[in-house]
């Protein structure tokens, strides 16, 4: 049986603007619970779930990867509420490109969005959910990790750096209540694997889908649907004694 709606419960979703992240966020925010969007462009979606949905969900500016940004959004969130119930570490970043043609600020970019920015944001978070003993944190992977592809080396060495956090997290924080767990989608249609860098290397996301959904045993293109309803399940209680894991939401992909 589900879970009842998460009424009261406070979620934090980075990178909540558009994409996965709005996904989750506007799932968050119909299963009861309050959504604070930490992001750097304002979402569009945001007034038309004021309108619809029976919770209110805000955005915040945070460049989540600024250490000065996150203190400054912790201590907005801090100033009204007394703890974070759900933080889920989505804003990510990715560009096809030639690991030889890499830079270094490029390779820093990366690391700064999709692995440092869990740094700080869980640890402006996290005190809080250890004192009342009871938390939900969950990162966004990739499934890129069990079927590597070429031209993605910073990206996909980054959410290798996802799986490594989450697992050696969990093992520290599990004793007060708090879990910690990753989600890894597959190529999700979303504003960023529409961006021009996405195709870069002459791999249009058309195509890539296509070739992709041949290969899943479920055949059809992911949706951010398909990842917010696995973030639902791991922010509620049925998902008690789910710690550690990282979940491969990808219409069965890793098979190949």
């Amino acid at each position: 049986m589900a879970s009842a709606p998460r009424k009261g419960k406070r979620a934090v979703v980075t990178g909540g603007a558009g994409g996965i992240g709005a996904a989750i966020a506007a799932r968050l925010a119909a299963d009861g619970t309050h959504v604070f969007v930490a992001d750097l462009r304002p979402p569009t979606y945001l007034e038309r779930m004021r309108v619809s949905r029976s919770t209110r969900c805000e955005y915040v500016e945070c460049d989540v990867s600024s250490e000065e940004s996150v203190a400054t959004f912790r201590a907005t969130f801090f100033a009204r509420h007394d703890c974070c119930d759900i933080l889920v570490n989505n804003a990510g970043v990715f560009a096809s490109r030639l690991f030889e043609q890499t830079t270094f600020a490029e390779w820093r970019r990366t690391f700064s969005i999709n692995l440092d920015a869990m740094f700080l944001m869980t640890q402006a978070f996290l005190p809080a959910m250890r004192r009342n003993r009871c938390g939900r944190i969950i990162n966004l992977a990739s499934n890129t990790l069990g079927s590597a592809m070429p031209n993605h080396v910073d990206y996909i060495a980054s959410k290798g750096g996802v799986v490594g956090f989450t697992r050696g997290l969990a093992s520290e924080v599990g004793v007060d209540g708090v879990t910690v767990n990753a989600i890894a989608p597959g190529l999700t249609r979303t504003p960023g694997t529409e961006a021009p860098e996405f195709s870069a290397r002459g791999v249009g996301l058309d195509e890539a889908v296509e070739l992709l959904v041949a290969r899943q045993a479920i055949k059809r293109p992911e949706e951010p649907a398909d990842v917010a309803g696995v973030a639902s399940f791991l922010a509620s209680d049925d998902a008690a004694f789910v710690t550690g894991q990282t979940l491969y939401v990808d219409g069965g992909l890793v098979r190949v």
